[in-house]
């Protein structure tokens, strides 16, 4: 066993985190040891300390890193002068996009957040609460402006992140359709039945 094989795109701490995401994925964080990351990653298990401080280190940061995505594709998203229906599209294209190209570490944050500890935890939940939050906001001020119909919007949102981790789905089963033809099906889909 050797190092860690870096290259110019990404750091050692990068690969560990992508491929802990990937295995978290596949086998949940529980049943993830430090020797199953250290031999996918062709090290021993002592030297991935070198980077990392614990497993619990690892589930954090790919769970904040992904809400801190979310977080700042919606701040910036807040200050445009799109319309609310312009702004729900972009959400919905971010979310599908990010399930397309960062499946493991979204389906981590979307399924393994459980396993953290306070009071990352709680921060981690009241993150998400602030998020839904927001998008519910755009959500009835399109609808205040009449760009959607009268909906309530807690269910909308709701609606549109249930539909987007359909994708997991997809990836599980590898069906034949396109990531674009994915995307652009859904988003007409789900835009199609907030307006007629």
């Amino acid at each position: 066993m050797g190092k860690i094989k870096s290259n110019g795109e990404q750091t050692s701490r990068d690969i560990i985190f992508r491929k802990a995401a990937g295995l978290f994925r596949r086998y949940g964080y529980t049943g993830t040891s430090m020797r199953i990351l250290a031999e996918s990653i062709g090290v021993e298990a002592p030297s991935l300390y070198n980077h990392i401080g614990s497993k619990s280190e690892l589930l954090h940061v790919i769970c904040f890193a992904v809400a801190d995505e979310y977080n700042l594709h919606l701040q910036q998203l807040e200050e445009t002068k799109s319309t609310g229906i312009e702004k729900i599209e972009s959400l919905i294209r971010f979310h599908i996009q990010m399930m397309i190209k960062r499946f493991d570490e979204v389906y981590v944050a979307n399924h393994e957040w459980k396993q953290l500890n306070d009071p990352q935890l709680n921060a981690f939940l009241q993150q998400r609460k602030v998020y839904e939050n927001k998008m519910v906001l755009i959500f009835k001020s399109a609808i205040r402006k009449k760009e959607i119909k009268s909906i309530e919007p807690y269910v909308a949102v709701l609606t549109i992140l249930s539909a987007v981790r359909g994708i997991e789905t997809w990836h599980r089963h590898k069906k034949n359709i396109s990531p674009k033809k994915m995307e652009e099906d859904m988003t007409h889909h789900l835009l199609k039945g907030l307006t007629e």
